[in-house]
């Protein structure tokens, strides 16, 4: 591979960065600097189990790609979305909702909850965003009167797109991690306007290089599946195609890639569970069944 630093739009990437115990001190920056700028900051956290699953056998699975406890029960959903999908406000909501059941207790219980931010970086922008060009949505619940109703729940979109800044304009630490994650992949060396100590530690864990030969087999899997994905999507936002269409090149360029081989079905079906796509869109790509996908995400 070309790229000397890992690119942390690709699911292994992103894990890498800021799922492992190793560079946790990356992700508690993270959200000091970003999601939580004006407000208390975690000294610590604990990672959670990233798949929930409802109450009863029959109630819907929810997979995070990162899902994180702060030391005073704070919630943290993390996910970096590499493309627009049907209904993600909606996915967004249904995830916050476990975070907030599992903190039910058995017995006396005054239904007191900790904070829960659902947080988003999104390599593409929301359809109503597409004129403006802020980069950061904070949402809460609010009343007729525009008032905070609840301020236990909030959600955090990063439209990444919309952040143009150059190294030399760079001012906060909130600039530089939003620079160093749209531009990591692109670098060749440490920019001089991220000296900082806990840069120093993201380039250091961003290098591939320094990857074991497992490591190094499952990013070149993950990034080529980022690459595809992309690919499909720019050449159907550039020939005006509809979301339908979309889908359809989706589809014809999967089965040019695995005709014939279940090999590659397999191989597609992983990389697509593993960014969440909706089974009945797997169903379609790769022809396996709902029995075949329920195995694969077991294993």
């Amino acid at each position: 591979m070309k790229e000397k630093y890992v690119n942390p739009f690709t699911d292994f990437g992103f894990k890498k960065l800021f799922g492992t115990e190793l560079n946790k001190d990356l992700l508690i920056d993270f959200l000091n600097q970003v999601v939580l700028p004006n407000r208390h900051k975690i000294a610590d956290l604990s990672y959670a189990k990233n798949e929930h699953i409802g109450n009863s056998k029959v109630d819907r699975k929810a997979v995070f790609d990162l899902y994180c406890i702060g030391t005073n029960g704070e919630r943290f959903i993390v996910e970096m979305q590499k493309a627009k999908q049907n209904y993600f406000k909606d996915r967004s909501i249904f995830y916050a909702s476990f975070p907030i059941q599992e903190q039910a207790k058995q017995g006396d219980w005054d239904f007191k909850l900790s904070e829960i931010y659902t947080v988003g970086i999104l390599d593409f922008v929301f359809k109503e965003d597409s004129d403006e060009k802020e980069v950061r949505h904070e949402v809460k619940l609010k009343d007729q009167n525009c008032r905070v109703f609840y301020d236990k729940l909030t959600f955090i979109y990063l439209e990444m797109p919309h952040f143009t800044k150059t190294e030399d304009e760079l001012e906060t630490t909130y600039d530089k991690w939003l620079y160093v994650l749209k531009h990591l992949p692109y670098l060749d060396n440490r920019p001089k306007a991220l000296q900082e100590k806990i840069f120093a530690r993201l380039f250091e864990a961003a290098e591939i290089a320094k990857f074991t030969a497992a490591e190094r087999d499952s990013y070149e899997a993950s990034v080529k599946y980022y690459r595809d994905l992309k690919n499909v999507i720019d050449t159907a936002i550039a020939e005006g195609k509809t979301e339908g269409r979309m889908i359809g090149l989706i589809e014809g360029k999967t089965e040019g890639l695995i005709e014939g081989k279940i090999e590659g079905k397999i191989e597609i079906a992983r990389n697509a569970i593993a960014e969440n796509i909706p089974i009945d869109i797997i169903i379609r790509l790769t022809g396996l069944t709902e029995e075949e996908l329920e195995k694969l995400k077991n294993e």
